[in-house]
């Protein structure tokens, strides 16, 4: 068992807690011949409903796929809502994990990295990973947006989304997709606060922009974590939401009974 979970009397599910999931490292090959260091996570003992392709902030600015809601969706969605979580690091970046071949190229050559990631979640395992999501943080909404509009990718969802790189003919080539597009904006965003996001994004009908009131862009503190956890939840594995926040769940029977 990791060194990283922590049990607690009450089974509470905590900030460093790791659920249990087969974990496997993963190898990304792109196009321009460099290898991506990744991990795949999968549910354990039977076959996940849905699948996470997780892009990673701005590695100039300490990025990687250790960034923490990645990584704690890797540690808990397999086994709290039988998602399959692919993460990786894109060019350049370092991380416990190990370093990717390559070096940063502001969103241009990234999208060799977007590319590679997603060919692998569509051909990896028998049968292969199904319903494939995009979820992106900060510079990975920009790759998402820039570089994930793929016939075999169901729809994007977009965690502190700057555009930063991102142009409009972006977001029209998604809305003319009609592939949902969630965007999740903390209040007190440091580059794109929800006002201005519903302005931006309203270039794609179908787009969601919710907003979460009191929320930072680096998503600090378990309550943040946990909202962010459950509205990707709500939208790709729906039968899962809200998560449970103890491991393992209560039975019925462990439940308080409902006041009448």
């Amino acid at each position: 068992m990791s060194s990283d979970h922590v049990w607690r009397g009450d089974h509470a599910i905590r900030a460093a807690t790791v659920l249990p999931a087969r974990r496997t490292p993963v190898t990304l090959h792109t196009a321009d011949e460099l290898r991506l260091v990744g991990e795949l996570a999968l549910p354990q003992g039977r076959p996940p409903v849905a699948t996470l392709v997780t892009l990673h902030p701005l590695p100039t600015h300490g990025g990687f796929m250790d960034s923490h809601v990645i990584r704690k969706a890797s540690y808990r969605l397999p086994a709290l809502a039988d998602i399959a979580v692919l993460r990786f690091n894109t060019r350049g970046t370092s991380s416990p994990q190990g370093t990717s071949e390559g070096a940063f190229d502001n969103a241009v050559g990234e999208r060799y990295d977007v590319a590679a990631a997603i060919e692998f979640a569509e051909f990896a395992g028998d049968p292969p990973l199904p319903r494939r999501w995009l979820v992106g943080w900060s510079f990975g909404t920009d790759l998402a947006l820039m570089h994930g509009l793929d016939p075999s990718i169901e729809g994007a969802i977009l965690l502190s989304p700057p555009l930063r790189f991102s142009e409009d003919s972006h977001l029209d080539a998604w809305a003319e997709s009609g592939k949902p597009v969630v965007a999740i904006v903390p209040e007190h965003d440091d580059y794109l606060q929800p006002p201005e996001a519903r302005e931006r994004f309203a270039r794609i009908p179908q787009a969601e922009v919710i907003a979460v009131e009191g929320a930072k862009h680096l998503w600090v503190g378990e309550p943040s974590v946990r909202r962010v956890l459950d509205e990707i939840v709500k939208r790709v594995a729906p039968q899962a939401y809200p998560l449970p926040t103890e491991w393992p769940p209560p039975t019925e029977g462990e439940r308080s009974p409902a006041v009448p």
